[in-house]
């Protein structure tokens, strides 16, 4: 029964992933116009793309697929890792930081009197429905009726294990936050009654006096299962705060390597909420995630005094083993000299705290 359930799991993998990826597929009465502007160097009028570097594929490989779902060099998961789930304090004050992996791209910060949560998913899958597609292998970090109330939501585009609507709507509806995210995806939220702010790349969202929210270019791309293909737009953040910025990446590829040299002139930055999974294989993920290798890179060039590595370990997207992000990365910072405690992965529900901004650069 658990082979029929893994093998059922992994065809719905490969549809979702078919369908994103070769919009031609897909009848044309499910596009949708999530966003109307001028033309710009990023927008043509009609979809998004990412500028000053090759666009990333609109068709993934038949070969990749068919590896895909017959489990050829995809590295066995293992159906649960058990977590140790965590109780956050309703509020921290001042300088202090603290910073609590939920899973994937979900983490809470909590600092400044302000709680923050990004690309917040709580749902067991990644998928358009609740019964099939890629499940989670660890639980989230912090049970959502131990979250205390939060204050800021970011949303770094719309693919399901980024904006996850059952998640959002339950926020919404318990803590009225402030969500930001970046263009058209507001219209996907306030279909489901949930309001949020959106911004184009350099748009900049108070929270409150001292705060705000700065939406950043990355490179990626957009789809919610139909040829709505880049019709949103994605993003990362900084996160402005008294006590040192924050920027949070969102899911990302490396591109032509500018976006992160344009980041970096928001800086100094505190915390770097940076990607390091579902890369493999390479000749198909290299336009739609970053690796390791790239991650420390950006973190180099950011010059982020504290990073933490996210989105591995959680649902299976790619061909990876489950802990081969976080023991990669751990391979590069000691071949690259990076000292203890500058980029750091945790388990599930581990919280650590962020050391206050220093001189030395």
């Amino acid at each position: 029964m658990r082979t029929f359930s893994k093998r059922l799991g992994t065809f719905f993998l490969f549809l979702l992933i078919a369908l994103c990826l070769a919009p031609s597929l897909v009848p044309p009465f499910l596009d949708r116009i999530y966003y109307e502007g001028p033309v710009s160097d990023h927008f043509d009028g009609e979809r998004f793309f990412n500028p000053g570097a090759q666009a990333v594929p609109h068709r993934t490989p038949g070969r990749f697929l068919s590896r895909m779902v017959q489990g050829t060099d995809r590295a066995e998961w293992p159906a649960e890792v058990p977590v140790r789930q965590t109780v956050p304090p309703r509020v921290v004050q001042g300088e202090e930081m603290r910073v609590t992996w939920i899973g994937h791209a979900s983490v809470l910060v909590q600092t400044q009197g302000i709680n923050i949560l990004t690309d917040p998913v709580w749902s067991e899958r990644t998928s358009p429905v609740s019964f099939a597609g890629p499940a989670r292998v660890r639980a989230p970090g912090v049970r959502f009726e131990d979250l205390p109330k939060i204050d800021l939501v970011v949303v770094s585009h719309n693919h399901y294990d980024h904006l996850d609507l059952d998640t959002l709507k339950r926020l919404w509806e318990r803590d009225r936050p402030l969500i930001v995210s970046s263009l058209g995806n507001d219209t996907i939220l306030r279909n489901a009654g949930i309001e949020a702010q959106a911004r184009d790349w350099g748009g900049v969202v108070p929270v409150r006096p001292g705060i705000e929210v700065v939406v950043e270019r990355v490179h990626h791309w957009s789809s919610r299962l139909a040829i709505d293909r880049n019709r949103a737009l994605w993003s990362g953040f900084t996160i402005r705060l008294p006590g040192g910025n924050i920027f949070f990446a969102g899911d990302t590829g490396y591109g032509d390597g500018s976006w992160p040299e344009d980041a970096a002139r928001s800086g100094p930055f505190r915390l770097a909420l940076l990607p390091i999974g579902a890369y493999e294989p390479r000749d198909v993920m290299k336009d739609n995630h970053i690796n390791p290798e790239e991650s420390v890179r950006i973190f180099e060039t950011l010059r982020a005094q504290t990073a933490l590595g996210i989105h591995w370990g959680t649902v299976q997207l790619t061909f990876e083993a489950v802990d081969a992000p976080r023991e990669r990365l751990a391979e590069l910072r000691r071949a690259r000299g990076i000292a203890d405690g500058r980029f750091v992965t945790t388990e599930v529900g581990e919280t650590i705290s962020v050391p206050p901004m220093s001189g030395a650069r």
